[in-house]
């Protein structure tokens, strides 16, 4: 079993930058493919971005150049740099673990998930 745990959410304006944090349990946290999910309000739950193991990265189009997905697996943690920041990225923001197969972009295929952190961009 996996927990994951996210933090660094909050109330910021349109430009500003956050850094959103993710720790996980578990013994084998290097070995998984983790991702970063969010979900506005009436919306379904989107991709953000993922990082593989050896860290390949991979972005949602909304978010390439502005958000940079890492990890150090010496802290279990993975990591979002969320730069230039606009309105249209309030959300909740999961961390989502273990990939299980099909589209890395689909949170439905990730085992792990968090409970999330909120991220609200003010105009």
């Amino acid at each position: 079993q996996v927990q994951l745990v996210e933090s660094g959410g909050g109330l910021v304006q349109t430009g500003d930058s956050l850094l959103l944090s993710c720790a996980a349990s578990g013994r084998t946290f290097s070995g998984y493919i983790m991702a970063w999910f969010r979900q506005a309000p009436g919306k379904e739950r989107e991709f953000v971005a993922s990082i593989s193991a050896n860290g390949y990265t991979d972005y949602a189009d909304s978010v390439k150049g502005r958000f940079t997905i890492s990890r150090d697996n010496a802290k279990n943690t993975v990591y979002l740099q969320m730069n230039s920041l606009k309105p249209e990225d309030t959300a909740v923001y999961f961390c989502q673990a273990d990939w299980k197969g099909g589209s890395r972009r689909s949170p439905n295929n990730y085992r792990y998930w968090g409970q999330g952190t909120q991220v609200t961009v003010s105009s």
